[in-house]
């Protein structure tokens, strides 16, 4: 795990390739609702979630796959897990593994379960983001709600004081591959279950085929964000936190400060 908490400077990579294709796909559009204050239950209600409060100076564990490690960056630690921190001055700890996920082992290390067992029990946590994963698109739906359960449920024993937010899968293809979705309902409707905030990429439209080129590395990243990928993932889940959280600092509220903009 690594952690980083400055500002740099990046730039921005604009691919112009492919507009026609986009353009044909742009009508496509997998995703259904936004979240609200209340999450869909998988039982059919719903289940109300409890505004996150953040403090200013708050500790972060950004845990999830290649995308949070930061592959196709010009370097990880411009990830968007990093930029977080940069963008909020969270003190950010990033945990990414390449190829992970809840049933898929990780290129040098194992899947979500295994790592979280192995994660510092003496961190304290303000705040918890769990990122992913696509990996598991080709893994099918059995096993799959059993893996990220005994996942979580090592979180809360590690960490029974941190707010937790899960941050699923975003599409890193169009068409959006049948298994990603399902993904994206699963973790939905088990966040619900432990009334967790949801962050969907593929739901919210985050990447649409319209921007797609300019946000995803096709060639040598293999279909991971671009340096402005990053930082525009980074951008849009600050602005996801901030618009779900009742505080930013002790005592301070959101009616009280502008939003973040982004672009």
């Amino acid at each position: 795990m690594t952690s980083e908490r400055r500002a740099r400077g990046w730039g921005v990579a604009i691919v112009a390739a492919g507009v026609a294709a986009i353009v044909a796909l742009a009508a496509w559009q997998p995703w259904r609702t936004t979240p609200t204050v209340e999450a869909a239950a998988s039982g059919g209600g719903v289940a109300s979630v409890e505004p996150l409060s953040i403090p200013a100076d708050a500790n972060v564990l950004v845990f999830g796959d290649s995308w949070t490690w930061g592959a196709a960056a010009t370097r990880p630690t411009e990830g968007y897990a990093y930029r977080l921190g940069w963008l909020s001055g969270w003190n950010v700890t990033v945990d990414g593994v390449k190829g992970s996920g809840y049933l898929s082992p990780g290129v040098d290390r194992p899947d979500f379960g295994a790592r979280a067992t192995s994660l510092d029990p003496t961190a304290d946590y303000d705040l918890i983001i769990i990122q992913g994963s696509i990996n598991d698109r080709l893994k099918g739906e059995r096993g799959y709600r059993e893996a990220v359960d005994a996942t979580w449920d090592t979180f809360e024993r590690l960490y029974p004081r941190a707010q937790v937010v899960i941050l699923g899968p975003a599409p890193h293809q169009f068409p959006v591959h049948e298994g990603t979705i399902r993904i994206d309902g699963d973790l939905k409707a088990a966040a619900a279950d432990r009334h967790w905030w949801y962050l969907s990429p593929l739901q919210e439209q985050w990447l649409t085929p319209a921007n797609y080129l300019e946000m995803i590395d096709t060639g040598a990243g293999r279909n991971h964000p671009s340096d402005r990928g990053h930082a525009y993932l980074a951008e849009k889940l600050l602005a996801a936190l901030t618009e779900r959280s009742a505080t930013t600092d002790a005592g301070t509220t959101l009616e009280d400060e502008p939003a973040p903009v982004v672009p």
